[in-house]
């Protein structure tokens, strides 16, 4: 069973529910360590003075925020102390709103809600409750001496924590300069991209999809750990095309309408019963 990385209560009006979080993704990314070519042996940081160049110790480091070019603020570790949240074993539900007025940018990370025994009876009341209103309960919680907004919402007849960034943490797309001016469409440009959209709908199936790059990387180090010879080859890069908006569209419905064709003549042909062949006649 996963570690939790906290334990507390949720607690909504005069009800509270004991529960435990725990992370409900895990990282499958390909890590790797530098090592001196030619040894293998591992490559260490250490902490360097710009100024001296000598090592410096830990005890000898404080912490500086930068106000401008060269010019920091130092602040002390006492004054940090004193400024960090107090951990909190409670989650106090503070609003409920609707799934649909969360935008998935303040999504950051999510953590299931495993309960005990004991409390299920109020777990599942509330899972329940949320799940028929479509509601989200917005609340505070303090992980890893850091406190954060969460949102708790109700996920396949459980609860799941997603801890969200503040309103001043999300980029407003006003200020990265995009097209002010109104791009006008024609009605065919519109009528034949919503075709498209509606050729290539499909319901959404997670295990489809894969991390193609990290399955040929671990593919390769398994070859070589094998010892295979690897012979890399340069990627070729395909020369830049205009494009022809009308032109991709018609071609993209074809290529749909072709594929969606080739489908259902393979699904007619193996849902069909395969006649026996007649016996060939031998020739006088």
């Amino acid at each position: 069973m996963p570690t939790a990385v906290w334990t507390g209560t949720i607690s909504f009006g005069l009800v509270a529910v004991p529960v435990k979080l725990t992370p409900a993704t895990k990282s499958r990314d390909v890590s790797f360590n530098q090592l001196e070519a030619g040894t293998s042996s591992r490559i260490r940081y250490r902490r360097v003075s710009e100024q001296s160049g000598e090592e410096v110790t830990t005890d000898q480091i404080v912490k500086g925020y930068e106000i401008e070019k060269g010019r920091y603020v130092i602040v002390e570790k006492e004054e940090l102390d004193s400024l960090a949240p107090k951990a909190s074993h409670t989650i106090d539900i503070e609003d409920f709103v609707d799934i649909t007025d969360i935008d998935p940018l303040y999504f950051d990370s999510p953590y299931y809600v495993m309960v005990d025994e004991k409390a299920a009876k109020p777990y599942k009341l509330l899972v329940d409750a949320m799940t028929e209103l479509g509601k989200v309960a917005i609340g505070r919680v303090v992980i890893r001496a850091k406190e954060r907004l969460v949102a708790i919402r109700p996920l396949n007849g459980m609860l799941c924590v997603e801890t969200m960034r503040y309103a001043d943490e999300i980029v407003d797309p006003a200020t990265l300069g995009l097209p002010e001016d109104e791009i006008e469409l024609t009605e065919r440009e519109v009528t034949m991209a919503h075709q498209l959209v509606e050729a290539l709908s499909d319901e959404f199936d997670a295990t489809k999809y894969h991390d193609e790059y990290r399955e040929q990387l671990l593919a390769l180090i398994d070859k070589k750990a094998a010892g295979e010879e690897i012979v890399a080859t340069e990627p070729v890069e395909a020369p830049a095309k205009v494009l022809d908006l009308m032109a991709a569209l018609e071609a993209s419905l074809q290529r749909a309408g072709t594929d969606g064709e080739e489908q259902a003549e393979e699904s007619a042909a193996e849902a069909a019963p395969k006649k026996k062949r007649a016996p060939r006649k031998k020739s006088a």
